[in-house]
């Protein structure tokens, strides 16, 4: 007899590697079979996290599908902030935007770039922590690493930069700095080309949850510096431009 594949057991196992810290291989897991459950999953995962907060991260699987997947822990580094240091952890440079109004689901012409752009109020600079509990992440299979909340660990949400960035970020000069030494140096580079294409392709889905985008809600865009994995605790420091974003990663 075939085993029910049960989302809320695979949320638990999920929130309790994380919690050790540590991971598993993906042949350990029984699989989502489909998108629906793996979101499902998701869901009961960011519910043992105790996620309140309406950030999220955005991108696509390697067939396409859009997806996303909130931010936990989530911190506003006006004052300093820390975010747990695992092993394994990688860093990410991130440009997110907050939306001034809500993108419903269309089921007719789609949402064009600019149309997005105009839903955004604000912009900032940002930084992704990211360990997933599946030890191969999406590798292997991408709908498990989605129930895994895509692997996020942590993003520190830092000033306020022109809305005009979201244009003109790829080639911005890009530094960031670890325990004192330099982990990136070089032009800003999102992997699409422009920060605002997943986002773009997450709205103009379908199949995402009609309470999603809604006024208000802070969406991360994706990488600018690659993943940067984070060997041992230490204070980062982000120069982007002439806007610099500084918090540390703390053990314990």
């Amino acid at each position: 007899m075939t085993e029910t594949f049960d989302p809320r057991a695979l949320a638990a196992g999920l929130h309790s590697l994380r919690l050790a810290g540590t991971q598993e291989e993906t042949g350990s897991f029984m699989l989502p079979p489909d998108l629906d459950q793996a979101v499902k999953a998701q869901n009961f995962l960011a519910a043992a996290d105790r996620i309140s907060s309406d950030a999220w991260k955005v991108t696509v699987s390697p067939q396409g599908q859009a997806v996303a997947a909130p931010l936990h822990p989530y911190v506003e580094a006006v004052s300093g902030a820390s975010i747990p240091w695992h092993p394994g952890l990688k860093f990410e440079t991130e440009i997110a935007v907050r939306l001034g109004k809500d993108l419903p689901i269309r089921t007719s012409t789609p949402y064009s770039r600019a149309e997005v752009t105009e839903a955004v109020s604000a912009a900032y600079l940002g930084a992704e922590l990211l360990v997933s509990a599946v030890k191969e992440s999406g590798s292997i299979s991408f709908l498990l690493f989605l129930a895994d909340r895509l692997g996020n660990r942590g993003y520190v949400l830092g000033p306020e930069i022109d809305k005009s960035a979201v244009d003109t970020a790829g080639g911005t000069p890009l530094e960031v700095t670890h325990a004192g030494r330099t982990i990136y140096d070089g032009p800003a580079e999102h992997p699409k080309g422009d920060v605002l294409t997943w986002l773009v392709d997450y709205a103009n889905d379908g199949l995402r949850s009609e309470t999603s985008l809604k006024a208000g809600a802070l969406i991360t865009t994706g990488t600018l510096s690659g993943a940067v994995e984070l060997t041992e605790p230490g204070e980062i420091d982000i120069l982007f431009g002439d806007v610099r974003l500084g918090f540390s990663v703390s053990k314990g």
